[in-house]
């Protein structure tokens, strides 16, 4: 595949106007959704290939989102683009105001394996909404998914407007290399660095969704029954491959061991008593990612699960009890089904210890406790998070999804999805049916320099 064939040709098509009708998006989002649906079970026939995901699962983790999003952007484009009137300052008089949303043009979209599908047409959704055109390049650790949506967006659209790069690292870096006028990243830190770096030699602007130890505090007044069948799903779904997934726990001690009897009991309940037999229990996506996590368990700590099958790369629902910081798996993002839990005492001391640590994408906390709700939110930093909840704070195109600091920066879903993909202009449309005559020289006159003064004040 010639890359730079086809960058040229989208360069074409976008500096033609194509893309900047609203009724051409609506109709291009429009037959996205019917290809998605087209093909929901080749989509979920890869997932379930490349991670293990049940049908249930990948649609409601995947395609269901993902066509959530499309219909949002299809009812909602027509807002979204307008033009929106702003105040003018009466030294401006007279003059008409106001912002227009456009597009930034030809866009580079870099998705991960962990939701391969959900993370690629989604921000291809937002794209496609601001008027955009795409390049996309899923992850080459998802090879029947990526298939999926080659074959999908080939059938959908001209590669002169969205065009799909399969491959590997080789890939990565032709296309970094390539000056395009967005890139929205979403994928490990490490990565994202590289993407930031090549980014800055063209002075492009990016979107990086990563990830990092996304904490989930469990205090003493929460209610420990829900918090735990709350946490499991989110910890264990998609085996824990998840950027949102709570990485650790950091219970109070009055309620460690009655919350860790909770979390065994609901793993019982959610994946069976033998969960690597389970058909709806997924697995990790390679061998590297599975001996990594098989190298942060530490049997000794091990109070639940731990059990591993190497030939079909399973690691069963695993909790992990007396863990502190010095321990290996709490000195990277875990990704996997692995659950450390550590202790607090005193809930202010909190504060301290988590805005030294590296910012994380999302925050849990499970409290009855008004006070250190209001706390939490508003002194801590992090992407976004529940109260008494995991992971669905993302399930929504109402709200803008994201990372800040080393867990990302920009967010998208709906509007700001639409944004994040726009550069909004200021514009002011100046009248000619009449010029005040105070900003030109000469400067001197002093009855346009005592009305300039009450101007801009």
């Amino acid at each position: 595949m010639d890359i730079n064939k086809i960058l040229e040709s989208q360069r074409q098509f976008f500096q033609s106007g194509a893309t900047l009708s609203i009724k051409f998006r609506i109709e291009m989002l429009k037959k996205l959704y019917r290809t998605v649906k087209k093909y929901e079970t080749e989509i979920c026939k890869a997932l379930l290939e490349d991670l293990g995901k049940s049908d249930y699962e990948s649609f409601m983790c995947e395609v269901g989102l993902t066509l959530t999003e499309i219909s949002y952007m299809i009812r909602h484009t027509h807002k979204f683009a307008r033009e929106r009137n702003v105040y003018t300052p009466f030294s401006q008089f007279a003059a008409r105001s106001y912002k227009k949303p456009s597009p930034y043009g030809n866009t580079l979209i870099m998705s991960p394996w962990n939701y391969p599908f959900l993370l690629t047409i989604e921000p291809l959704a937002d794209a496609i909404a601001a008027g955009n055109t795409a390049i996309i390049k899923p992850s080459a650790y998802s090879p029947a998914t990526s298939a999926v949506i080659k074959k999908m967006i080939t059938e959908c659209f001209s590669s002169k407007y969205v065009a799909v790069v399969t491959g590997g690292r080789t890939e990565n870096a032709t296309l970094l290399d390539k000056k395009f006028d967005f890139i929205f990243f979403t994928g490990s830190q490490s990565v994202g660095k590289e993407v930031l770096r090549h980014a800055a030699e063209t002075l492009t602007p990016v979107v990086l969704e990563l990830g990092g130890k996304s904490p989930c505090i469990v205090d003493s007044s929460a209610k420990l029954k829900l918090a735990a069948k709350r946490i499991v799903f989110g910890k264990y779904l998609n085996c824990g491959q998840t950027c949102v997934a709570p990485d650790y726990i950091l219970c109070h001690k009055s309620v460690k061991e009655q919350f860790i009897k909770e979390v065994c009991r609901q793993i019982k309940k959610q994946y069976g008593e033998k969960p690597l037999c389970n058909p709806d229990y997924g697995k990790i996506v390679n061998a590297k990612h599975f001996n990594r996590l098989c190298g942060l368990i530490d049997k000794n700590k091990t109070v639940f699960g731990g059990e591993t099958n190497k030939d079909t790369l399973q690691i069963a629902p695993t909790v992990m009890n007396n863990v502190t910081w010095e321990d290996a798996i709490m000195k990277e993002e875990i990704f996997g089904p692995i659950m450390p839990i550590l202790t607090f005492e005193n809930f202010s001391e909190l504060y301290a210890l988590l805005a030294n640590k590296p910012k994380p994408l999302a925050l849990y906390l499970f409290s009855q406790n008004k006070k250190h709700i209001r706390e939490v939110t508003r002194r801590l930093s992090y992407g976004g998070g529940c109260i008494n909840d995991t992971i669905i704070h993302l399930a929504t195109s109402k709200m803008g999804f994201g990372g800040v600091g080393e867990s990302g920066m920009g967010a998208y879903h709906g509007k700001e999805g639409f944004d994040v993909f726009s550069h909004s202009k200021s514009i002011v449309d100046k009248k000619t049916w009449i010029d005040l005559p105070m900003r030109y020289q000469p400067y001197h006159r002093k009855m346009y320099g005592k009305l300039l003064k009450i101007f801009l004040k």
